[in-house]
């Protein structure tokens, strides 16, 4: 049971971690398309929170990225002031890192210590930082893959990365919407709003899909072919997304079969999102909070599947491939909000069942 006063610290103390957590996201994602993502190559969890302070600390540095795929393969022409400038990027995406352990770390203890963490809602902020710690270790695994021969990260380890990042995001998110709304303590369901809720649920799972596609889009470079749409290049398929064999195997693997699963998930987004914002405005079943989240989480999906297009069509420029994920952020917690907009106190159900009362009473 989650505590049943709303303290206003705790719950800016989580909006604070979301906040952290979307900057770590976009910044994740500057790395990615700044191609500086394997400019560190040791992990010093500790020790490595001071960036190079001299001369011969660049240069130390820099003779370890010279023993580096990336560098022996592609940026073997690179200079120091070269290795600077994607250093710099890394570097922060690991502080920042560090900047949310301590955010997270340090009020939940204090936190703890006064009592205002009680029972689930202690269990569950246990839970973000087991999520946190285990996002660290996961971003160095990762990291790890594009270290030992091949110049670039395995896409499965980068999708799991983000994954893991936005499913500690979504716990946070969920938690302090409880602490704002603590009489959802014991939140249920009603049964008039019972198919929205499942749509919703659904229309996440889909997201959640999507999320991993457009990680393996970004660590196969994948939107880097075929930058028309809504065809590929002539065509509706290209030849090249069945190329692949075994089959199946392009849908994981290939670049075009990856991006071609991309683009229209993300059509079928669009439509369900749409279908659920016309049920929304014609259905008198659902109350006003509860519309309006469907219909922020359907403009998100719309400016989501535009920027998307622009994004694939301009060759995946850094800004607007960075626009993009940040946007995907939202979409998920407009779809979790909506989702948590659906379900009703208790105190909700026992109104509704006095004013059926009184209606049978009447007749």
């Amino acid at each position: 049971m989650m505590q049943t006063t709303y303290s206003k610290g705790v719950y800016y103390w989580l909006l604070a971690g979301c906040v952290l957590i979307f900057t770590m996201v976009v910044i994740g994602g500057i790395t990615r398309l700044t191609q500086s993502g394997l400019s560190m190559t040791d992990w010093r969890p500790v020790t490595g929170m001071l960036p190079p302070m001299s001369d011969t600390a660049w240069q130390v540095e820099f003779s370890k990225y010279k023993q580096s795929p990336e560098f022996q393969k592609l940026n073997y022409h690179f200079e120091l002031e070269d290795f600077k400038s994607i250093f710099w990027w890394e570097y922060i995406h690991r502080l920042l890192g560090r900047l949310i352990g301590m955010v997270f770390f340090f009020p939940f203890v204090a936190f703890a210590f006064m009592g205002q963490l009680k029972n689930g809602l202690l269990k569950r902020c246990l839970l973000i930082l087991a999520l946190g710690g285990a996002q660290g270790l996961l971003g160095w695994y990762m990291v790890k893959s594009g270290l030992v021969d091949k110049p670039y990260v395995s896409h499965y380890r980068l999708a799991a990365h983000l994954m893991l990042a936005l499913l500690t995001m979504v716990v946070t998110f969920w938690t302090a919407l409880q602490v704002r709304f603590h009489d959802y303590k014991k939140s249920l369901v009603l049964s008039n709003q019972l198919k929205a809720y499942a749509l919703v649920g659904g229309f996440i799972g889909l997201i959640v899909l999507q999320l991993v596609y457009g990680a393996f889009v970004a660590g196969l470079k994948a939107g880097h072919v075929y930058n028309t749409f809504p065809k590929m290049g002539d065509v509706w398929i290209a030849e090249s997304v069945t190329a692949m064999s075994p089959w199946i195997k392009n849908f994981f693997e290939g670049l075009a079969g990856v991006q071609f699963i991309h683009r229209w998930l993300g059509m079928a987004l669009l439509v369900i999102a749409m279908v659920l914002g016309g049920y929304a405005f014609r259905t008198d079943q659902l109350r006003n909070q509860q519309k309006y989240g469907i219909y922020v989480m359907l403009a998100f999906v719309l400016v989501q599947v535009t920027l998307g297009i622009f994004t694939l069509i301009y060759n995946v420029p850094v800004s607007l491939g960075v626009i993009h994920q940040a946007m995907a952020v939202f979409v998920l917690l407009s779809a979790v909000y909506a989702l948590f907009s659906l379900r009703s106190p208790v105190q909700v159900r026992e109104k509704i069942v006095q004013a059926e009362r009184v209606s049978t009473l009447k007749v």
